[in-house]
């Protein structure tokens, strides 16, 4: 579907013409900065008392961060092709990266606490609000469903502040893994609609394939499964049905995952990170089903499902997105493999490195940060200049 053209005097700006630009930057920004004010708060380099405690800190950031920047800037660009109707660009656009960047930066500086959860519980509304008209439009219903999404992102950092703001005592921990669970089902949902696309795309006589009952039960399950889990957080008995569900869910990804595969996505990089992503994704519901019925500590599955599958299906999607819209050649330089390959290994080293040598935590922990930081420190090397040029080709975006 052909883009809705930009105004002249919006292209002055090319970080403003298109919502992936300025929330892909931020995104890597980010994800450097967050990691490594996190690996000094846990050598008590920095403090970790602040308006979230430490770890809630750093749940935080990389979710409503990191993750949220992401599908932000991957639905504004997006929602534009499939509708043909306009997203936010230019002050609109500039004005909602400032409210996440504000987000950010207030629970870090001496603010009310009041003004610091509404700015941070602002942003995904706004976003919310920005999408609204051509979501609701546009000529497929099921894309409305991704406002549904956005609300519950709302009530997820609702959660997470009502306990910081001292009116609740155990909800941080549920709306941080309700946030995980939507975040995922965001990815279940982005995944079903671009892998077999890109699939059929870069190998002409691939035959990816979409199973109806697969694609039902994937969405079903995943929505009971992201309830079961969350749930757990609060103390409610039901993580045995939550490992049922992971156990299930992952088993059906395993099937979805079948039917679009094909051997050749391997010799492709910019297929291959999609496709490892999701792998993440199905160990990281089998390790939280092996959680949930007490047969492993939870970090493992937390951290496969999020440097895993979403910092690994996340950075594979802000590549290929980037050199699409600024009118590159859909070709992975070596940099960015390199990227690719430092967050596999992140997440690798993160997931099993403490299961096979839980006397080296620390060097496991650090040896992954920096790997994180290395992927995203050649993102935004390769990147950035993209971000913030016109596209090559001239066309507006």
């Amino acid at each position: 579907m052909p883009q809705t053209p930009i105004p002249r005097a919006r292209r002055e700006l090319p970080i403003l013409a298109l919502g992936f630009r300025p929330f892909f930057l931020v995104a890597g920004l980010s994800a450097v900065l967050t990691l490594l004010v996190w690996l000094a708060m846990l050598h008590g380099n920095l403090a970790m008392d602040g308006y979230y405690a430490g770890t809630t800190w750093h749940a935080h950031e990389l979710l409503f961060g990191y993750g949220l920047a992401v599908i932000a800037g991957f639905l504004l660009t997006a929602v534009r092709n499939w509708t043909g109707l306009a997203t936010a660009t230019g002050a609109e656009l500039g004005a909602l990266t400032l409210l996440w960047t504000l987000g950010r930066v207030a629970p870090l500086l001496p603010l009310p606490a009041v003004l610091v959860a509404i700015l941070d519980l602002s942003f995904p509304a706004l976003l919310a609000l920005s999408l609204f008209k051509p979501l609701w439009q546009g000529p497929n219903p099921a894309n409305r469903a991704f406002l549904a999404l956005l609300g519950g992102m709302c009530l997820a950092a609702l959660l997470v502040h009502l306990q910081a703001l001292g009116l609740t005592t155990r909800t941080a921990l549920a709306g941080d893994r309700l946030m995980l669970g939507l975040t995922l089902l965001t990815l279940l949902v982005v995944a079903g609609r671009v892998m077999p696309f890109f699939t059929r795309t870069a190998i002409p006589d691939a035959a990816p394939r979409s199973n109806p009952w697969v694609e039902r039960l994937t969405f079903g399950l995943a929505l009971l499964w992201v309830g079961a889990d969350s749930s757990t957080q609060l103390g409610l008995p039901v993580a045995v049905p939550a490992a049922v569900l992971a156990l299930s869910l992952a088993l059906v990804q395993g099937l979805r995952l079948a039917g679009w595969h094909d051997r050749r996505v391997w010799g492709i990089p910019l297929l291959a990170v999609l496709y490892s992503g999701y792998l993440w994704l199905i160990l990281g519901l089998t390790l939280n089903g092996l959680a949930h019925l007490g047969l492993l500590q939870p970090f493992p599955a937390l951290h496969a499902l999020t440097i895993g599958a979403i910092g690994v299906f996340t950075l594979g999607m802000m590549t290929r997105v980037t050199l699409g819209h600024t009118g590159r050649a859909m070709v992975a330089s070596r940099p960015t493999v390199i990227a690719f390959a430092a967050l596999n290994l992140a997440a690798l080293v993160r997931v099993f490195g403490p299961l096979a040598w839980p006397s080296a935590y620390s060097h496991w922990l650090i040896g992954s940060g920096f790997l994180w930081v290395l992927a995203f420190g050649v993102f935004l090397w390769v990147y950035a200049p993209l971000l913030v040029s016109r596209r090559v080709d001239g066309r507006p975006g």
